[in-house]
C-alpha cells in the first residue's frame, strides 16, 4: 500500500484557489495514489502553528498571500531565490526540516518564455508588493539590469527596492498614473496589481496610447482582465495569470513529490476549471 502524503495551499482568503485542482490532477496523472492536497484558511497569526502540527504524513505547503514573508522565520533553509526576494512560495517537509522555495520566480520565466518573451530589452512593472519582487528576480534572470517600478505611493516601495539591491536590479520609480505615455513603450509589462487597479491602464490603451509588444497580467480570476482585452485588441501578445500560476504549481509538485510534473495535465484541468467557474458567474 502507498503511504499517504498530505500537501496543502494556505491562505487568506483561499476558498477559491485553484491550486488544489493543479495538483490533484497531476497526482491523478502520475497514478500517485494516496496522495491529497487541500486548500486551508490560514492568516500570519495562525501559520505557526499550522505548520507546527504538520508531521510525518506531510509533503509540503504551498502559501499564497500574506503569508510568502510570514514564512521564512519558521523554515530551516531556503533556497537562494527565495532569500533573494523575501518570500518563499513552498514549503517541503524532509526528515523532520522545513525547506522554502520560491517557485513563483522560474515561474514567470518559463511563462514569459511560452509566450516568446524570454529577452525582453525593457521592461516596466506595476506595483511594489511582494509579486513586484518576484517580478524583478525573473526579469534579472532573462538578463535585464535596470527596471521601471511604477507606483501609487513610492513611500510603499522600500522593501522592493531592498529586493532591487539584493538582486542587482536599478530600480527606476515611476508614479503609477504615467506608466504609458506618448512615447515609444517598454517591449514588456508586468502587472503585479490586483484585479481592477490596471483598468486605467485598459483606459489609456482603449484611447490609443501605445501599448507594450508584451503585457503579463498576474490575475487569473476574473479572466479576462479589462487590461489584457484592451492590450490583445491593440495587438499585443498576452501572457496570463493562470500561466504563472501552472508553471509555478509544476514547480512545487516537484518540489514535493520529486517526479516530473505533468504540465499538459494540469494545465487541461485547470482551464476546464476556470471555464466551469466562469459559466457559472
Amino acid at each position: 500500500m502507498p503511504v499517504p502524503r498530505r500537501a496543502a495551499v494556505l491562505g487568506s482568503p483561499i476558498e477559491h484557489s485553484l491550486s488544489p485542482v493543479l495538483h490533484t490532477a497531476a497526482y491523478s496523472a502520475l497514478g500517485l495514489a494516496g496522495w491529497t492536497y487541500t486548500a486551508i484558511e490560514c492568516d500570519e497569526a495562525g501559520l505557526p502553528a499550522l505548520v507546527a502540527s504538520c508531521g510525518s504524513g506531510w509533503a509540503g505547503l504551498s502559501l499564497t498571500m500574506p503569508l510568502k514573508r510570514a514564512v521564512l522565520p519558521l523554515l530551516d533553509t531556503t533556497d537562494p531565490v527565495a532569500a533573494e526576494v523575501g518570500g518563499a512560495n513552498t514549503v517541503v517537509f524532509s526528515h523532520g526540516r522545513r525547506l522554502g522555495y520560491n517557485t513563483d520566480v522560474p515561474g514567470m520565466v518559463a511563462a514569459m518564455t511560452e509566450a516568446g518573451v524570454a529577452a525582453p530589452s525593457a521592461a516596466v512593472v506595476l506595483g511594489a508588493g511582494a509579486t513586484a519582487c518576484s517580478a524583478l528576480a525573473a526579469l534579472r534572470d532573462t538578463g535585464l539590469r535596470t527596471v521601471t517600478v511604477a507606483v501609487r505611493d513610492p513611500a510603499r516601495a522600500a522593501s522592493l527596492l531592498d529586493v532591487a539591491e539584493v538582486l542587482g536590479v536599478q530600480v527606476e520609480l515611476l508614479p503609477l498614473a504615467d506608466v504609458i505615455g506618448p512615447a515609444s513603450p517598454p517591449d514588456l509589462l508586468i502587472s503585479t496589481v490586483p484585479a481592477g487597479a490596471a483598468d486605467f491602464l485598459a483606459e489609456k490603451i482603449e484611447a490609443g496610447q501605445p501599448v507594450p509588444p508584451h503585457v503579463f497580467d498576474v490575475v487569473y480570476a476574473p479572466w479576462p482582465t479589462r487590461l489584457a482585452v484592451a492590450a490583445q485588441k491593440a495587438g499585443a501578445t498576452i501572457v496570463g495569470g493562470f500561466d504563472l500560476l501552472l508553471h509555478q504549481a509544476t514547480g512545487q509538485f516537484e518540489l514535493m513529490t520529486g517526479h516530473p510534473a505533468p504540465l499538459d495535465a494540469m494545465r487541461t484541468a485547470g482551464q476546464a476549471e476556470l471555464d466551469r467557474r466562469s459559466a457559472a458567474a
